[in-house]
């Protein structure tokens, strides 16, 4: 599926804390502050234990070491990462936070226009912007991996 062919969601895009993020750096017209949130969603990320590093859940395509697992726990999205480079790491916190708890339909039907939304790559240089949209489409590839995993429900 190609990012164009992915539906908008009546919520915005797709995910209503994804539409509450993007809200919020919306409202500052000051790239420092948007700067400044990231930082902050940055040292609220836990820690990814080292062991769990490893190639299979590396991000492909960023310039920094980044690392994201997510998990299924009954039908939903759980999500676990790392980043050695500090505003990666408040990208991936921020996408963390805007996809944990979704089911992986809802992750696969987020509208990856909500990047350019929130109005950080503006200020965020090519590499990191493309990193962002990296990890995201990590996200939303592993999402369809474990939505092949998740058993039948019951009728």
């Amino acid at each position: 599926m190609d990012e164009a062919s992915i539906p908008k969601s009546s919520s915005g895009y797709g995910s209503k804390v994804i539409d509450q993020i993007v809200s919020k750096l919306k409202s500052t017209k000051d790239p420092r502050r948007r700067y400044e949130y990231v930082l902050w969603l940055s040292k609220q990320l836990p820690i990814l234990p080292t062991e769990l590093q490893t190639e299979s859940i590396k991000v492909k395509g960023c310039v920094s070491q980044v690392y994201v697992m997510g998990t299924l726990s009954d039908g939903r999205l759980q999500w676990q990462g790392y980043s050695d480079a500090l505003i990666t790491k408040g990208l991936l916190a921020l996408l963390i936070e805007g996809l944990k708890d979704l089911s992986p339909q809802e992750v696969l039907d987020i509208d990856p226009n909500f990047i350019e939304a929130t109005g950080l790559n503006a200020s965020l240089t090519p590499s990191r912007s493309n990193g962002f949209l990296n990890i995201f489409l990590n996200m939303r590839a592993q999402a369809k991996h474990l939505s092949n995993q998740e058993p039948p429900t019951a009728s």
